[in-house]
């Protein structure tokens, strides 16, 4: 089977926070709802895979696709376990409960899992709109685990106002809620641990208050200042253009109308995901048009390529 630009079938997933502005306004088909994320790169085990849309892979998912043509599809140091990166729209018609992440040590000693350090980016916001990001100024530990045990989180959190374009990097320990009226791109590591710490008394689908995960969450969070959160965000350099050069995964932010040539070398993958707009990806002698809220995955060592269009997207790699 041939290296070739694919484009990815989104997995669908619903929560009790989830909206309907990914069918109504970005075109996702699905029977869910609330329709809270689509998945738009996943490689997993637990069913939420996206498939592969176009071309002789077609229907085959995007493990089975790496499987057939090799693990140097995603890159020439992969070593076939675990895909490295998740990619999701998230539609939050109401606040998202107030989490945390481990990082890689601490979930492979406790969970038997990856940590979780993640990026967003606000495809769109209502007026207002603000998330969680991190814990107020002066709050440790010590002052955030006392208004844990008096439900007085609104004290010891900080709150940003957001709007369309802004970017935030999401370190694993840092606290953090999405809040309602924001759609989001996310980029991260490919990790489903969560760690929950407060949720509005909320009660599930079941009828029954959602679970909490305090105990851990207390073991994992911690302050954080915005020096220390770019020095992981940018810990590979900074460079221009790149709205992350981490560790975990690096995020450009292209315009198709004026998006140099690329190249996809055998050091990662590129995944292309576009926030707003059209485009044509030209690749081999081919072209594939790249709609509003589509995923194109062009697996590592495929070679030159150009877009031209008016699209925006998001190009993610190792």
């Amino acid at each position: 089977m041939k290296l070739y630009p694919l484009k990815l079938k989104y997995a669908c997933s619903t929560a009790i926070w989830g909206g309907e502005r990914l069918k109504s306004e970005w075109g996702k088909v699905s029977e869910l709802s609330p329709l809270a994320e689509t998945w738009e790169l996943s490689c997993r085990d637990d069913g939420m895979m996206c498939l592969i849309g176009n071309g002789e892979a077609e229907g085959l998912t995007l493990a089975e696709y790496i499987k057939s043509v090799g693990t140097c599809a995603v890159s020439d140091s992969y070593d076939g376990g675990r895909f490295p990166l998740l990619i999701k729209f998230i539609d939050a018609a109401a606040d998202l409960s107030v989490q945390v992440h481990p990082d890689d040590t601490y979930a492979a000693e406790h969970e038997n899992d990856n940590g979780k350090t993640e990026m967003w980016y606000i495809v769109d916001a209502e007026e207002g709109a603000r998330i969680v990001w991190g814990l107020a100024d002066g709050v440790g530990r010590d002052e955030f685990a006392a208004a844990v045990a008096k439900n007085e989180y609104e004290k010891v959190l900080r709150y940003v106002d957001v709007q369309p374009g802004d970017v935030f990097f999401v370190p694993s320990g840092l606290a953090h809620a999405i809040g309602k009226g924001i759609l989001i791109a996310e980029i991260q590591q490919n990790s489903d641990l969560t760690y929950r710490i407060y949720d509005y008394g909320r009660l599930g689908a079941d009828g029954r208050p959602r679970q909490l995960h305090v105990e851990q969450a207390l073991s994992v969070v911690r302050p954080f200042t915005e020096d220390e959160i770019d020095a992981i965000r940018f810990d590979r350099g900074r460079v221009g253009g790149y709205l992350a050069n981490s560790r975990y995964f690096s995020v450009r932010l292209l315009e198709a109308s004026a998006a140099p040539s690329l190249n996809v070398g055998r050091e990662s993958f590129h995944c292309l995901l576009s926030v707003g707009g059209e485009c044509v990806l030209s690749c081999g002698g081919e072209e594939y048009t790249v709609g509003r809220g589509e995923c194109v995955f062009l697996p590592a060592g495929l070679g030159e390529y150009s877009i031209r269009g008016d699209a925006r997207l998001l190009l993610s790699t190792l």
